[in-house]
């Protein structure tokens, strides 16, 4: 007898809320959602902050073989920056209810997932610029539109981040036109890592549409505003002109200017690769969660530490102090 108002009310919220995202609102911690809505956003914003930390271990392994102290400095700085954006999107996730250990525990199992291209391998210096250009090129075309979803913690993060993430594309991309422009050898190390990193950067902004359960979904819900297929898209558009003007071939046959659509057309994209690095069989997936694991377990002294300082400070022998 209880059970129609119970579903009349979660009805009636449900339609409040679709009438929210309809409108264009915000929603914010306090306000009620669904179920669904919560757990997908848990699960993506899980995943790019996931995304953010593990992704700075292929540039922290190049910081002590750095060819100058500016190059050095600079790219500190950016491992620094991508440690902070783990962060910022933690705490986000925390407004959801759930508990960050509860997320590290995740990745760490391999439960959890992180974006596909950070399972590559930095072979040489200029892998470095090319993960600024392509990698955080590809970042800050998905990251601004994330600036505008619908739930307000994660779309306020993505304002800070999208700063940072433009200085570090264009860190990578004058590593990039510098080595282009050098000796021979140079720019042929430039354009090997160019060659190394363009389909994988396609691959990090998903799935095709035809195949991303979560796309429509999302989109419904104001959460994502582009598709997949549109952001890769929109990151094509804005890379050839930029290979071009440092004289570099991205390496793709089909890739031609389609004056009827005014879009770069371009060729297959591997995605039996895309799939296997995802289920945990590409070049440094063990690696990568390896190197996790282990700061996880080098750093427990220090969590232990600040826990018995905390329990310490809260006391109520030291709170009467």
């Amino acid at each position: 007898m209880d059970q129609q108002p119970q579903n009349t009310t979660e009805e009636a919220l449900n339609a409040k809320f679709e009438a929210r995202i309809a409108a264009g609102e915000t929603i914010e911690p306090k306000d009620w959602m669904p179920e669904r809505y919560r757990t997908q956003l848990i699960r993506m914003m899980s995943q790019h902050a996931h995304s953010e930390v593990v992704g700075m271990l292929p540039e922290g392994n190049w910081i002590t073989r750095a060819p100058s102290l500016k190059r050095e400095m600079v790219l500190i700085s950016k491992v620094q920056d991508e440690a902070g954006h783990g962060l910022y999107i933690y705490c986000g996730t925390e407004t959801l209810g759930v508990d960050r250990a509860e997320l590290v525990d995740q990745l760490l199992s391999g439960r959890a997932k992180y974006s596909s291209i950070f399972n590559y391998p930095t072979l040489t210096w200029a892998d470095m610029g090319v993960i600024g250009w392509f990698v955080d090129g590809a970042a800050i075309v998905n990251q601004t539109v994330l600036a505008k979803a619908s739930y307000g913690p994660y779309a306020r993060a993505m304002i800070r981040i999208c700063k940072e993430e433009n200085f570090h594309k264009k860190q990578g991309y004058e590593i990039i036109a510098t080595l282009a422009k050098g000796t021979p050898e140079q720019k042929a190390m430039a354009q090997g890592a160019v060659n190394r990193w363009w389909w994988p950067s396609l691959m990090m902004l998903g799935p095709s549409d035809t195949n991303s359960p979560n796309t429509a979904e999302l989109m419904r819900w104001r959460v994502k505003r582009k598709t997949n297929d549109e952001l890769r898209q929109r990151f094509i558009d804005l890379t050839v002109p930029q290979a071009d003007a440092v004289g570099l071939t991205l390496p793709d046959p089909d890739l031609k200017f389609n004056p009827e659509t005014q879009h770069y057309d371009f060729g297959a994209i591997n995605w039996d690769e895309f799939w296997q690095v995802v289920k945990g069989n590409g070049p440094c997936n063990r690696e990568r969660l390896q190197a996790r694991r282990d700061a996880h377990e080098n750093g427990r002294w220090v969590r232990e530490a600040a826990e018995a300082y905390a329990a310490k400070h809260s006391s109520p022998a030291q709170s009467a102090a």
